[in-house]
């Protein structure tokens, strides 16, 4: 809890002094590949990799030995914001940096899932892979925007995960955006419909970041409320919700922790399986009794420097590869959750029938 606090500080600052949502807009422009607020064209037939998971296999205490499967490790669910060519706050980062860290994961056997896999448990990638977690805050300019081909523009998000995803076939191409009132930096309706349908379409997940950003604990429980509605009306319009998963704006709980877990206001109803911090550090499988899926933990992307050198991600990115015994690492089975026997105990009760110990 301690470092969670460490961070939201950390990220209160940062996000208060980065640029208005227009000057944003405006300093993405040259990252995007198109004009803010241009129309998405339509998606062209390509050749882009696919989302798609692998065809499940059947697990067994000697397949799950031989991998050294742990699903009840610990998984690094990382949260960039801005992607920057050059870097105007804390928690921007370079297309380069994103680039070299998503190659890194790649190399490492991780594959990525969506935040909604996560929380519901969807974990089914390849045996002996590791999940990582690839979100992104805000819905700015520099996560996805199509150049003038209809591909996702170079050095955006989207761009960079496809790039890597081609180099190395094993890299799933799926992240979760967050978004807030203008996805993406699009003001249309029509141009938000389609980058968010062209993201959906294609494994992506685009959900809940609250309406205008807000930090919750200063606001009252029916204005909390209010901030989520609206944004899951928006995402329904575009053919996004209802949202699974949400991500709270600088990380911070509102006084009342269950407002932003189920509610309604003004007559919609809204409610997730997943709330998600701002830091510190791993999260816990969702196949053990510790998880707590109302407080999700994640992991700033960055360097070791400052407040970083324990709680960003090249830290955390080493200390799992230090420490593999403590690493998710799937049995690419679905419908088991494959564990050294010493740990068949941490496994939540209603999942008890579904365990492979070894």
């Amino acid at each position: 809890m301690m470092a969670n606090i460490v961070v939201v500080s950390a990220a209160v600052v940062a996000l208060l002094t980065l640029p208005t949502p227009t000057e944003a807009v405006r300093q993405a422009a040259p990252l995007t590949g198109a004009a803010p607020g241009a129309p998405v064209p339509p998606p062209p037939q390509t050749d882009l990799p696919s989302a798609d998971l692998p065809p499940p296999v059947q697990a067994t205490p000697e397949s799950a030995r031989e991998v050294k499967a742990n699903e009840a490790g610990v998984v690094p669910v990382l949260m960039y914001h801005r992607i920057m060519k050059k870097r105007l706050a804390s928690i921007d980062r370079t297309p380069s940096q994103v680039r070299q860290e998503m190659e890194k994961l790649a190399r490492d056997g991780y594959v990525p899932i969506t935040a909604r896999e996560f929380v519901t448990g969807k974990i089914d990638i390849p045996a002996g892979r590791h999940p990582v977690v690839l979100t992104f805050d805000d819905g700015h300019p520099s996560h996805f925007a199509l150049d003038g081909n209809g591909m996702p523009a170079k050095d955006t998000a989207v761009g960079i995960i496809y790039q890597v995803a081609k180099k190395y076939p094993e890299f799933r191409p799926v992240a979760t955006f967050w978004v807030n009132r203008e996805p993406f930096g699009l003001r249309d309706r029509h141009d938000q419909t389609r980058a968010v349908q062209w993201l959906t379409s294609r494994g992506f997940e685009v959900a809940n970041h609250t309406w205008s950003h807000p930090y919750l604990p200063g606001l009252s429980n029916k204005k909390v409320a209010e901030q989520i509605v609206r944004t899951e009306r928006l995402l329904d319009k575009l053919g996004a919700g209802p949202s699974d998963t949400f991500a709270l704006p600088f990380g911070a709980m509102p006084r009342k922790r269950s407002t932003v877990q189920s509610g309604k206001w003004d007559g919609s109803r809204f409610a997730f399986k997943g709330v998600f911090l701002a830091g510190a550090q791993p999260s816990e499988s969702p196949f053990v009794k510790d998880f707590d899926w109302r407080a999700i933990q994640r992991i700033q992307s960055n360097g070791k420097k400052g407040e970083c050198r324990r709680w960003c991600s090249q830290y955390w990115l080493e200390w799992l590869n230090s420490h593999p015994d403590r690493r998710y690492t799937a049995d690419g089975d679905p419908d088991r959750v494959s564990v050294p026997e010493r740990l068949r105990g941490t496994i939540t009760p209603k999942l008890r029938q579904q365990v492979n110990a070894y």
